[in-house]
């Protein structure tokens, strides 16, 4: 089985989001922090060099060739040069469902991009969040 690699580290969240570039993440990275942080009731944790995560939740994914385990936010976000990453918001089919109703963004595999925070309905994100921090360990779910 690999090891995870992105795990949660002691690396100060405020200090990291205050050298985020380009400078407007610096204010955006703040207030998604405290959106986030209001939505969860939770404390964020640097996950890894780049993202703040909020909660965890215990993974498995089987595969053909082997078996992927391990722990991972339930909300997460990063502020990158290009946009902003959000994880978790669309893992849940409720979460899916509301998406189309944020506003401007794109979607990777398991995330959401924003070019800026101001482009997306803030009351959609935060209703985004308490769906992703419902989750439970539950595979089934």
């Amino acid at each position: 089985m690999a090891e995870q690699r992105t795990r949660p580290t002691d690396v100060g969240v405020r200090e990291f989001l205050d050298a985020a570039q380009p400078p407007r993440r610096v204010d955006e990275g703040h207030r998604l922090a405290a959106i986030m942080q209001e939505e969860t009731g939770a404390e964020p944790v640097m996950w890894g060099p780049t993202m703040i995560g909020y909660g965890s939740y215990h993974y498995v994914s089987p595969s053909r060739t082997s078996t992927t385990e391990g722990d991972w936010p339930k909300v997460a976000f990063s502020p990158r040069k290009a946009a902003i990453s959000l994880y978790g918001l669309k893992d849940l089919p409720d979460g899916a469902a509301l998406l189309p109703e944020l506003g401007a963004y794109t979607e990777g595999a398991g995330c959401v991009y924003v070019k800026r925070l101001e482009q997306v309905d803030e009351a959609v994100l935060r209703r985004l969040i308490r769906i992703a921090w419902s989750r439970t360990d539950d595979p089934a779910r």
